[in-house]
């Protein structure tokens, strides 16, 4: 299972419909994640850029991108960001890779690389 950073903002009629009638939509969406073959690890609200930032893993970025979707097709919310997230370990396999990958840099004209 892949771990995603889910965060989401709220529109006005989506907090008038919460501040209507308060409810944790963490177990609501559950069902939907759950349904995509995803988990909900962790999940908070917060003030800032962001109204809700939430860890999930989802079996592939296909579900990943379908919940996403659907949280954005729904319209209580204005924004929805998910980032996929590497582990400690998976971040050193990937710089490995990128030293062995062959890949230079364009150079400037007159300019030497030693």
């Amino acid at each position: 299972m892949q771990h995603y950073l889910l965060q989401a903002s709220y529109t006005p009629e989506g907090w008038e419909a919460l501040v209507k009638n308060p409810q944790n939509r963490f177990e609501s969406i559950r069902p939907a994640v759950e349904k995509l073959g995803g988990k909900i690890e962790h999940g908070w609200l917060a003030f800032g850029e962001h109204d809700i930032v939430a860890i999930l893993q989802m079996a592939d970025n296909v579900g990943a991108a379908a919940l996403a979707i659907a949280f954005a097709a729904g319209g209580a919310l204005k924004s929805v960001k998910t980032t996929p997230l590497m582990s400690a370990e998976q971040g050193i396999e990937a710089m490995k890779k990128a030293a062995t990958c062959g890949y230079r840099p364009a150079a400037a004209a007159g300019a030497h690389r030693a």
